[in-house]
């Protein structure tokens, strides 16, 4: 679950950013639509504990933010939050198997083969597992840092453009992947994205709201 109540950004120099409040339930889709620059990431960043507002609350997986110190702050984050940023972030000096390594190792966690070789067999890249990132293919790199992002089993997964310069194929992929796998594991799913092209790709039937516009509107379709 994420809850947030007069949640503000202040940006060094720059413009206040004011969110309206809202509550996404557990297991519930969300799609912060918008044009570039309304706060998305922002928002992302945010809830992902990266960043911390000028003023506000929010509770994120049963946990206030607030209460939060750094290095807890990151040892919870790699517990309860599945983050795919824009950038995929995948070390290049590293394999496939090893990034997903250090994801465990982030959370304080002993190495698990078998859980990594499960996180990537489910999203079809297991074979991959020996291969560096620069020997992937986009999609491939995208599944990997998915797999990377779903290791854990978080409670929350934010992903940040997913669909950002794919097809129209691909793109149907990638959400596709997004709704299966935080369905498997009952998480929330947030997709931030100024790609008009995915509201219509998630099902109407989809848990939650859906639509909600961090700057601009508040629209709600249960």
């Amino acid at each position: 679950m994420i809850q947030t109540q007069g949640l503000c950004y202040q940006y060094r120099n720059g413009p206040r950013l004011d969110f309206p409040d809202i509550i996404v339930p557990q297991g519930a889709v969300l799609l912060l639509s918008g044009p570039s620059g309304c706060g998305k990431s922002t928002w992302l960043a945010l809830v992902a504990g990266l960043v911390a507002p000028a003023a506000g609350s929010l509770c994120v997986a049963g946990q206030p933010l607030g209460a939060l110190k750094s290095i807890a702050a990151d040892a919870w984050r790699a517990r309860a939050i599945g983050f795919l940023p824009q950038k995929l972030y995948l070390s290049s000096a590293l394999n496939v198997y090893q990034n997903l390594a250090m994801a465990q190792w982030a959370a304080g966690q002993v190495e698990d083969a078998a859980r990594i070789f499960a996180a990537l067999q489910s999203l079809g890249v297991d074979a991959l597992a020996q291969r560096r990132p620069g020997q992937l293919s986009g999609g491939q790199a995208q599944r990997v840092a998915l797999a990377r992002a779903v290791l854990l089993q978080p409670q929350v997964i934010l992903a940040d453009e997913p669909t950002a310069s794919l097809d129209d194929a691909a793109a149907a992929d990638a959400v596709g992947l997004l709704l299966d796998t935080a369905k498997a594991q009952s998480a929330t799913l947030v997709i931030a994205t100024h790609d008009a092209r995915v509201a219509a790709l998630i099902p109407p039937d989809a848990d939650g709201q859906i639509g909600f516009q961090p700057l601009c509107l508040l629209r709600s379709q249960l």
